[in-house]
């Protein structure tokens, strides 16, 4: 019988020692300044349960002799530019003690930057947030951070035992205790820690694997967690710049510069992350790049430093591509000019991410003219947005997009390529049959009702019973006490429970559902479709023509009022159905309807 090799070794640390570990850069714990995840009140119970002598888990390191290549001097501050050890598990909890016992600051997960101030009553030891109150009670050393940065805690307990007898008495046996507990909260730099240090030979799919079998959190790694972790080590501006760029995009520019704002997506480093895997390396599925970023030889297993140049300049050339101010609001013009006019009407972010990688790959890589990259990629979007194309196996559909493009050399093999890919998607089986079968939901957030939204946006078509475009009623920014747009029960919910009809995935239907001003919405209530639609006519006070296009934009059937309400719901989704490909089709008209 064959032994199994332990993949691990043990090693113990205290907390002085990890510190300087990580100080001298040979613990690859990632810049302070990126987004911390805990809350100051999970800092506070960190502290509180090493005070008290708890155990507060391993630490996961993974050694990193196999990525190859010499430290540097001096660079950065670091000794080591390269560590030896990259944290699989402990970032935040390393994070939590480097802050607190240095005073450094770090950035939350809306990126603005915060100390964290933890507070010790002194007398009984205990540990709070700092807040106001605690910053003016004597009682307290309102931020710990003080007694590590003082040096030694003799000072400390001076300063502290002066200023809270200005206050008040401080009986003997308090005083000893006073002592013994700032004293004991100073030694928690001694505090001891084990850590599992994983071999260099075990790959990431194995490291991952045992993150999750010990994280009694249950949270998982993935792949992108794993490249990003790589571009600290040999990229730490490439991940700063694209930190800092998801950070800008969140809110508006203050100073009328350029900035990555939006109203579609607020992106994560990690979509964006495989932005620029697809534009550079072609790929989708992330288990081999990080492999190939390694420098590693996949047939030998050997790892090169000069491969592993190689390939993070292709990730380089690929992130300034993906970051570049230009490109990234050229795109959100196509996904405007597809009628998807704010985040409210995208039910997919991937499609967004990986459409974006096409749309660069086309003018990077092909020379696409800008107008026609837009016709030709807002056609792409809208049919990966109607068809839910990117839901589910998302890597595996983008790794077959990805495998066509490889053979391709002009600009005009790229465009027919795309087209001859939005021909075989939207077929007359899928609008006649597909489509309308779709549509057979009650999803809120449906990406089928979203196409639906867009296409009214594409055609042009007003509200029901409304001088409103649907696209103003969904214009970004603009908030008021009520929503512009809301979905009306054309079969009212207090009308279906006359019929017997009560089930929310009945009544729900999007079928069910029609745009309309919040004003319509009201006075409308709960008549029966036979009440309302003729006095709503008669106030809307167009011609035939006028109530005929209302009508087709808003697929009603003729007497569609007197209609059994299921069949009313099929014929509704065939001209649902019906809608949304006329709206498609303007996407191929000579003059694009959004700009």
């Amino acid at each position: 019988m064959s032994e199994e090799k332990t993949l691990f070794k043990r090693v113990d640390y205290d907390v002085q020692g990890l510190i300087k570990y990580i100080e001298m850069g040979d613990i690859g714990l990632p810049d302070i300044q990126r987004p911390f995840v805990w809350s100051n009140a999970k800092v506070r119970d960190l502290f509180d349960s090493m005070y008290r002598g708890f155990p507060v888990g391993y630490l996961l390191f993974w050694d990193n002799d196999s990525v190859g290549g010499a430290k540097g001097i001096g660079i950065g501050g670091k000794q080591h530019v390269v560590p030896d050890r990259l944290i699989v598990d402990g970032q935040q909890r390393l994070t939590s003690l480097y802050a607190v016992i240095r005073g450094h600051k770090i950035v939350d997960l809306n990126y603005r930057e915060a100390k964290i101030e933890i507070g010790f009553r002194a007398r009984d030891g205990k540990f709070d947030v700092a807040d106001a109150a605690i910053r003016r009670d004597p009682e307290f050393i309102a931020d710990i951070s003080t007694v590590w940065s003082a040096g030694s805690s003799y000072g400390v307990i001076e300063q502290f035992l002066a200023n809270l007898g200005e206050k008040r008495t401080i009986e003997p046996d308090e005083r000893k205790a006073i002592i013994t507990n700032i004293d004991r909260l100073y030694d928690l730099q001694h505090y001891p820690f084990t850590a599992l240090e994983i071999a260099p030979t075990v790959s990431e799919e194995q490291v991952a694997d045992i993150f999750v079998r010990i994280n009694s959190q249950g949270v998982k790694l993935n792949q992108a967690d794993f490249i990003l972790t790589l571009m600290s080590v040999f990229w730490d501006e490439g991940r700063a710049d694209l930190e800092a760029f998801c950070r800008s995009a969140r809110t508006p520019s203050v100073d009328g510069k350029p900035s990555p704002f939006n109203h579609f997506l607020k992106p994560q480093p990690d979509q964006l992350l495989r932005a620029s895997v697809a534009v550079g390396f072609r790929r989708a599925r992330l288990e081999n790049v990080y492999s190939v970023l390694r420098g590693k030889d996949l047939e030998t297993g050997l790892v090169s430093v000069d491969k592993r140049e190689k390939q993070f300049e292709k990730l380089r050339d690929a992130q300034v591509a993906v970051l570049d101010l230009l490109n990234w609001h050229e795109w959100w013009k196509v996904v405007q000019q597809a009628g998807f006019l704010d985040t409210s009407m995208i039910s997919s972010e991937t499609n967004l991410v990986y459409s974006y990688a096409m749309f660069l790959i086309g003018r990077r890589d092909y020379g696409a003219d800008w107008f026609e990259l837009r016709r030709l990629m807002a056609r792409w979007l809208f049919m990966n947005a109607v068809t839910a194309r990117y839901s589910g196996s998302s890597e595996t559909v983008m790794e077959a997009d990805l495998n066509r493009l490889r053979d391709l050399k002009t600009r005009e093999e790229f465009s027919a390529l795309v087209n001859q890919q939005v021909n075989d998607t939207l077929t007359e089986d899928y609008w006649n049959i597909g489509l309308p079968n779709d549509l057979a939901t009650a999803g809120a957030r449906s990406p089928y009702l979203f196409a639906y939204q867009a296409a009214l946006n594409l055609l042009g078509a007003r509200a029901l019973f409304s001088q409103d475009s649907v696209a103003a009623l969904l214009a970004p920014g603009v908030k008021g006490m009520k929503a512009g747009l809301e979905r009306h029960h054309l079969f009212p919910r207090a009308y279906l429970r006359k019929l017997d009809i009560d089930a929310t995935i009945d009544v729900n239907q999007i079928a069910n559902l029609a745009i309309v001003g919040w004003e319509v919405n009201g006075q409308i209530s709960d008549d029966a479709p036979s009440d309302y639609w003729p006095v709503w006519v008669q106030k809307y006070g167009k011609g035939p023509e006028d109530l005929a296009a209302m009508q087709f934009w808003h697929a009603l059937p003729h007497g569609w009022q007197d209609m059994d309400y299921h069949e009313f719901l099929a014929e509704r989704r065939q001209m649902m159905a019906k809608v949304i490909r006329a709206g498609f089709e303007r996407l191929s008209s000579p003059v694009p309807p959004l700009s």
